[in-house]
């Protein structure tokens, strides 16, 4: 130990000055917040999005479209996918719980099939949603289809 590596004990020292405590702190005065103007008093706090008077960006750029709030959003997957996951994992019964061990989905996604590839081994098949040319196929290969619940 020597001169250049003493250390105060650790909680004796104080790291932040304090603000606004007289002139002679360093920090007295403005307390760092410059001089007049909304920022420099207290309670001030900014809403998101605001430029200072200017018109802000979401209200110069133009809206349009439509989003309905009961929109049920489905993950598209092919009936490719599905035959690649029967192969690899030698199933015979396609279901929510194999896809999201595979990580095909997760938890919260609704799941639609679709009818790109198609199906040489016969299936059964569970999922939220199918499509005409998917259920088609997936029968036609002599599987069934199964609707889950949302």
């Amino acid at each position: 130990m020597n001169l250049s590596n003493i250390k105060p004990a650790e909680g004796s020292v104080r790291t932040n000055k304090r603000l606004g405590r007289g002139v002679a702190s360093g920090k007295g005065g403005t307390s760092t917040r410059g001089h007049k103007g909304q920022k420099s008093r207290s309670g001030y706090s900014r809403k998101i999005g605001f430029e200072g008077g200017q018109m802000p960006l979401q209200r110069r750029l133009p809206k349009f479209g439509f989003n309905p709030i009961s929109r049920v959003e489905y993950k598209g997957i092919n009936l490719l996918a599905i035959q690649q996951l029967a192969e690899s994992k030698n199933l015979t019964e396609i279901n929510i719980q194999s896809m999201i061990e595979v990580g095909i989905i997760t938890k919260k996604q609704l799941v639609k099939i679709l009818a790109k590839g198609e199906i040489k081994s016969k299936l059964t098949v569970e999922a939220h949603a199918f499509s005409k040319a998917a259920q088609a196929a997936i029968e036609a290969a002599g599987g069934s289809v199964k609707i889950v619940e949302k």
